[in-house]
């Protein structure tokens, strides 16, 4: 029987019996071990450059900030090379080698377990909601943190409450300091796991308090970094040194919200009810594929998302380096059109489009937003 031809639909996905499963699931497998077999000298040589990149970038910005004098353009130039810095440590440096994608390579410096990025939020703290619970249970609706960040309404499944007609403005605030929220996120403020409701008790809790702590010494050593010590060094440049290190974070933070969202929230994205005890993992790679989703893009527009344009592949293959998901992609999404299950893909520009509509139709009561959004869809 022609597969296409089987009527039982999953969002935009088609239903696969036991037996499809079990066969995709070997040939996804298939494709990590054509690439993790084949680990060698070239990736090796692609990380340290990609860690050169971010000290040079680093020490010509902040050179420029400190002794650039009153030219505005030096400012401009010194302010925009630290935010490229920061951009590229956060995404294609710390971002994955905290995923132990250089692991193998056994240098402490680029070791997952050790490796501590530039922000505010704790890598411990990061490495626990993020390579635990988010790759875990991706999408899991109770499980799932970073659905919404504890801040915003993302699905039908969160319900609605007066502070969610402020969806949009919270999403520009989150975005502005992105690092922030991503660091108050790892204290698991929220009662449970894609909820925005918390109390003092539980604040108080020595749960709370043992997350706290790392988040607070390493808020500390960022602060008194960008913004004491390095003003102080300046001298008479101080405040342009501030303000040139405050916007170069800002770059970070924008861009990194801009990374992520599109990666998890397009419109097509499915949030999936907490009922993943029998999940196989099979299941679980269906899951990723269904819970994720692309940016179209070249090469520079890969490298400075960290590779996280490949979001999908990111997810099947959270350990594989990150320069290597162009390679797959294709093999992924041609698995997928093989298959019947849907590869969502788009521009950065469509996408944060589908991004901001998904948080304006949520911000809003469901029966307000079906009249508003004739085709919004009841399950999202």
């Amino acid at each position: 029987m022609d597969l296409s031809q089987n009527v039982f639909m999953q969002g935009k996905s088609r239903y696969l019996t036991e037996a499809e499963k079990a066969a995709f699931a070997e040939r996804i497998e298939a494709i990590r071990d054509s690439v993790m077999q084949t680990l060698g000298e070239k990736d090796a040589r692609y990380v340290y450059r990609v860690r050169d990149l971010v000290r040079y970038t680093e020490i010509v910005g902040r050179s420029l900030l400190m002794f650039g004098g009153k030219s505005k353009l030096m400012w401009v130039m010194g302010t925009v090379s630290l935010g490229i810095s920061k951009i590229v440590e956060n995404m294609e440096l710390g971002h994955n080698v905290m995923h132990g994608q250089y692991d193998w390579l056994n240098d402490p410096t680029l070791h997952g377990s050790s490796y501590e990025w530039d922000n505010v939020c704790a890598g411990l703290d990061w490495k626990r909601t993020h390579n635990f619970e988010h790759h875990t249970y991706t999408n899991v609706m109770g499980r799932d943190r970073d659905i919404g960040y504890g801040l915003l309404r993302m699905t039908r499944e969160q319900p609605w409450q007066w502070h969610d007609v402020f969806n949009l403005p919270s999403a520009a605030f989150l975005a502005l300091f992105f690092e922030w929220g991503v660091g108050i996120h790892g204290l698991h403020l929220t009662e449970e796991a894609g909820t925005k409701s918390t109390s003092l008790k539980k604040l108080r809790s020595p749960e709370r308090k043992k997350h706290a702590i790392p988040f607070l010494k390493k808020m500390s050593r960022q602060l008194a970094k960008d913004f004491v010590l390095f003003p102080a060094l300046a001298g008479r440049r101080a405040l342009p040194v501030f303000a040139g290190n405050f916007a170069a974070n800002t770059m970070r933070n924008i861009w990194a919200f801009g990374v992520i969202f599109c990666g998890h929230f397009s419109e097509d994205v499915e949030i999936f009810p907490d009922n993943i005890e029998n999940e196989t993992r099979a299941d679980w790679y269906l899951r990723q594929i269904k819970g994720s989703c692309n940016i179209d893009g070249g090469k520079l527009m890969h490298f400075f998302t960290g590779n996280l344009s490949h979001q999908i592949e990111h997810h099947l293959f959270p350990d594989m380096p990150a320069n290597r998901y162009a390679e797959v992609a294709p093999k992924v999404q041609a698995l997928c059109a093989e298959y019947g299950q849907h590869y969502d893909t788009g521009t950065m520009r469509g996408q944060l489009k589908e991004v901001f509509k998904r948080i304006a139709q949520h911000s809003v009561p469901d029966e307000i937003a079906d009249r508003i959004w004739k085709n919004a869809s009841p399950q999202r």
